[in-house]
């Protein structure tokens, strides 16, 4: 393994965690932050996944020497989802925070409620 390798697959996990961490968080700018850390951190592994992604698919360097073209159409669909994913959550923000002036996410009384139903009666 190479060093620049090595380098992508630590900037691999830590964008990852860190976008696990803020995606688990309450206010929703900091889940917007981390669905585009997820996003990113998916293109870097499409691009862990071949080492001749660097080559271009129709003009290879090389004679007989060319990329496979799919990991490139995956890293350019994920690209799309994730700007897509982020427009979305980026508005839903913007509404609750014009709603309430505070974008943290509010507990559910009626979640609350329902749980409370199905929990088992005490024995005693």
């Amino acid at each position: 393994m190479t060093t620049p390798s090595f380098i992508l697959i630590i900037a691999v996990g830590v964008l990852y965690s860190g976008g696990f961490y803020l995606l688990l968080q309450r206010a929703l700018m900091r889940v917007v932050f981390g669905i585009v850390m997820l996003g990113h951190a998916a293109n870097l592994s499409l691009i862990l996944t071949d080492e001749a992604i660097t080559v271009p698919p129709l003009l290879g360097g090389a004679a007989g020497e060319m990329s496979d073209p799919l990991p490139q159409a995956m890293a350019l669909t994920a690209i799309v989802i994730t700007f897509g994913v982020t427009t979305f959550l980026l508005a839903l923000a913007y509404r609750v925070w014009l709603g309430d002036e505070n974008d943290e996410v509010p507990d559910d009384v009626e979640d609350r409620r329902i749980m409370r139903l199905t929990e088992p009666e005490d024995s005693s």
